[in-house]
């Protein structure tokens, strides 16, 4: 059965508090991008505006659309507040009365545009945007603009970069960051990109640098004669001090345990985000105090609801016979009929994932993951969805990948992140280790026909991956190919007599068209060795020849005799095939039996071998991966026929396949999400033997988002390039931030 590809998943951490069911609602949290005047606050919740009492209380909504608000800020007499609202398609820049109404648009730039201050005046707001950035396009370059509350052109500063600012009182100084990485994950980062704090003067259009720790000095705030700034010169992020006349820093605020974010003056007060929470400093004291604030949202974002899965397909496969289709998609785990029944959610469990799912070659069971435990742990159900699942292991220990039944259905391998290859003995559920690469992925195996050996790809300190083959009953591994050259994708063939696997061994050199060196283009070539010595091989010479009959022999007897001849070979052949051999191997001299099929040169992956052909992909470009898990450059699905010695096209313009374990059908992805189930034969095209995939499950926003918590928690902790974690104790940040 083909392998199915691993995706790599991007995820974030939710923390969530619900509202009190009876009276007054619970304190909240994850309020951000805060600001304040007077004695009335204004911070973005639930991607809407809301205002409260400097003092505390419950907030009232300013805004309602599906679209986010963000960055707001009030204008220097409290009457309106600017923010960047995305409403038609890109951030751009809105006002609003204070007490509410209808936001009045200011920018229309299909780059996005955001709030970071007012002028003084209150007739302009001062953004940022990339608006112009053509000699240096991306993210890392921004300039700061002013709009007119009236509307109009918006007008660049003269200043070639500049993102988070604050003008002095006048209007005629400005405090700057030339760059900002408030979006960044980079805790503690002290590289090219850390800020320091900049005075621009606009009159004598001259700049000088004010600080240059090497850390991080952002969110610059202009107050009289001292500008407030964040720093992490003491590991967590705190308000400092910067004296303009005589340029002393001192340290405000002193947050032990989470970061200072998103701060912004107002009068004599900064507010901030700490932990998720409001807090206020007051300028005249130096002291902080956190504001309770209740947001009485309807939290309609975490009612139950029922959802169709099918945009978040990871993983896909066929049954057995190809009767029934399985695919893994938003951690549930569903089977799609190829014609005629339903479809069924085997898993139903919002606040659990699984993945990879597998159906046994016998048709009996489906293997997945599941992270149901706390951790992920490899488990098997009925296919028919009854039954309560059966847990096949306990305390794997860390991140498993791709389930690979054995022919008979007895055994798995899978592999995980430390680079080790597992089998696990369905019923006796042990497992044992196989291998372990040193440098790299060890994600690449297969199975014999008769259960009894594994064939593997394993890389040498080179970089370059050679084949193994490794005996169930012997407990060993056996080296195949030499480090020569690149060899992967191993796959024994159904009847035990030859392995098959792509190497990258096709030295084709040809200069460079501009620079003095050369190139190595479509190295790959798919290549076949015979298991053992006296087989002959897959391309043995052949020759036409003449039959020449027995003189005095009768054309009619010979008829008779060649029929029964036949009836006697077919029915012989019949029971060899129906005991199923096991398999032999000679390993010495396998790699003199290696030859490669006449299938040319290219960008080969995902070996599949039937009786009598070859099953392969080829891609125009090539890929990273190849099956489920993201859209893959487009693809052609061939066969290699062996006694005709010639490729043929199955089907093209598709990202992805599987095969059933009887080897007669083919489930394949075509672009836009489609799939379809198909014979294995030639001249078939996207659209064939569709099957539909409204995958309907009903999902518990709240259990999903507790999922998604743990979830990255594990993935930083098993993936994370150091072990220590730079001395970080992960356990306690995972009860820090567990609120569930």
């Amino acid at each position: 059965m083909a392998k199915r590809g691993v995706p790599a998943l991007a995820l974030a951490a939710v923390l969530v508090l619900s509202g009190s069911a009876l009276g007054a609602p619970e304190e909240s949290r994850l309020m951000r991008y805060p600001d304040i005047h007077g004695d009335l606050i204004v911070f973005t919740y639930g991607s809407d505006l809301w205002t409260v009492p400097a003092s505390g209380g419950t907030a009232t909504r300013l805004t309602t659309h599906a679209g986010a608000e963000a960055f707001a800020k009030f204008s220097p007499d409290g009457s309106a507040i600017a923010f960047t609202g995305f409403y038609d398609g890109n951030g751009d820049v809105f006002t609003i009365p204070a007490g509410g109404g209808e936001p009045k648009r200011l920018t229309f730039h299909p780059q996005g545009d955001m709030v970071v201050d007012w002028h003084p005046s209150g007739d302009r707001v001062l953004f940022r945007s990339v608006r112009e950035a053509k000699t240096n396009p991306g993210p890392r370059y921004r300039r700061l603009y002013t709009v007119g509350t009236e509307g109009g052109y918006p007008e660049a500063l003269p200043l070639f970069e500049g993102e988070l600012a604050s003008y002095s009182a006048d209007g005629k100084k400005l405090a700057f960051n030339r760059w900002s990485r408030e979006f960044r994950t980079w805790k503690r980062y002290k590289g090219g990109m850390a800020q320091d704090i900049w005075l621009y003067d606009l009159d004598r259009n001259e700049s000088e640098r004010l600080t240059d720790f090497e850390g991080t000095d952002a969110f610059p705030m202009w107050h009289g004669e001292r500008i407030y700034f964040v720093s992490d010169r003491e590991h967590t992020a705190n308000i400092y001090c910067l004296e303009l006349g005589s340029r002393e820093v001192r340290k405000i605020t002193d947050h032990g345990e989470y970061d200072v974010k998103w701060p912004s003056l107002g009068g004599d007060a900064i507010v901030y985000e700490n932990g998720g929470y409001l807090y206020v400093l007051d300028l005249a004291t130096e002291k902080s105090a956190k504001i309770p604030v209740a947001v009485p949202s309807d939290l309609l974002s975490r009612r139950p609801r029922y959802e169709n899965a099918a945009p978040l397909i990871e993983y896909f496969g066929l049954s057995g016979t190809g009767k029934r289709a399985i695919f893994g998609a938003r951690g549930e785990i569903f089977t799609v009929p190829a014609e005629k029944g339903e479809v069924r959610n085997l898993t139903r469990t919002s606040g659990a994932r699984e993945r990879s799912p597998a159906y046994s070659p016998d048709g009996r069971w489906v293997a997945y993951l599941s992270d149901e435990s706390g951790e992920y742990e490899i488990y098997r159900m009925k296919s028919d969805g009854s039954g309560e699942p059966d847990r096949l292991t306990r305390g794997v220990g860390h991140w498993p990948f791709l389930l690979y039944w054995s022919p008979d259905s007895g055994k798995i391998l899978f592999h995980d992140e430390t680079s080790k290859l597992y089998l696990l003995d369905v019923e006796s559920k042990k497992i044992t280790v196989i291998d372990e690469d040193p440098i790299g992925d060890l994600g690449d195996y297969s199975w014999s026909h008769d259960s009894k050996w594994v064939a593997y790809a394993k890389n040498n300190e080179l970089g370059y991956a050679s084949i193994y083959l490794y005996s169930v009953d012997g407990g060993r591994s056996r080296k195949v190919t030499s480090d020569m050259y690149n060899d992967y994708n191993p796959e024994f063939d159904p009847e035990g007599t030859y392995l098959f696997f792509i190497s990258d061994r096709a030295i084709n050199v040809s200069f460079h068209n501009f620079e003095f060196d050369v190139k190595y283009d479509l190295p790959s070539v798919i290549c076949a060795a015979t298991l053992k010595s006296d087989t002959p091989s897959l391309l043995a010479p052949e020759s036409d020849e003449v039959e020449v009959k027995e003189e005095g022999e009768k054309e009619e007897n010979g008829e008779k005799k060649d029929e029964a001849d036949k009836k006697d070979t077919k029915k012989d052949g019949d029971e060899a095939k129906d005991e199923k051999k096991a398999l032999e191997i000679d390993f010495d001299g396998f790699e003199e039996r290696i030859v490669t099929l006449p299938v040319g040169r290219g960008n080969f992956i995902g070996l599949v071998p039937l009786e009598g052909k070859l099953l392969y992909g080829e891609f125009d470009v090539k890929p990273m991966t190849f099956g489920p898990g993201g859209d893959q450059p487009s693809a052609e699905l061939k066969f290699f026929d062996y006694k005709e010695r010639e490729s043929k096209t199955v089907i093209a313009g598709i990202n992805g396949f599987d095969i059933s374990a009887d080897g007669k059908k083919i489930i394949y992805r075509g672009g836009g999400g489609a799939y379809g189930i198909i014979d294995v034969a030639s001249g078939k095209k996207v659209g064939d033997g569709a099957i539909k995939t409204d995958l309907r499950m009903k999902l518990d926003p709240a259990e999903e988002w507790r999922q998604i918590f743990y979830e990255a928690w594990r993935m930083e902790r098993d993936f994370f390039y150091v072990e220590n974690m730079h001395g970080v104790d992960w356990e306690q940040v995972r009860k820090r931030y567990e609120v569930f």
